[in-house]
């Protein structure tokens, strides 16, 4: 009986550990993200990236959903700057715009 009971439990430990959540070290890239200037407007992070509707600022990207936004972004980027963003890829935080 009681080697049945631990044999149980361990299960239970084992199973457990298995299907645990993430220790949030290692996140998921989103994949959409709402706009920096319409909020209510869902954008896709790789159609935004492919057709460049993104700006840097101070280490974030921000992307917009269409192609009034950044204008609006570029005036007052402050303005914006608690819009959703992403980290910067690292491999274009090198490189000037232009």
């Amino acid at each position: 009986m009681k080697t049945t009971l631990l044999l149980a439990g361990a299960a239970l430990t084992f199973g457990a550990v298995a299907f645990a959540a993430p220790d949030g070290k290692t996140k998921a890239a989103p994949t959409e993200i709402k706009c920096a200037v319409m909020p209510d407007h869902t954008v896709k992070i790789a159609d935004a990236t492919k057709s460049k509707m993104f700006a840097d600022y101070k280490g974030k990207r921000y992307f917009f959903c269409c192609g009034g936004c950044p204008a609006q972004f570029k005036k007052d980027p402050a303005k914006f700057a608690k819009a959703d963003s992403i980290p910067t890829p690292k491999a274009d935080k090198g490189k000037k715009k232009g």
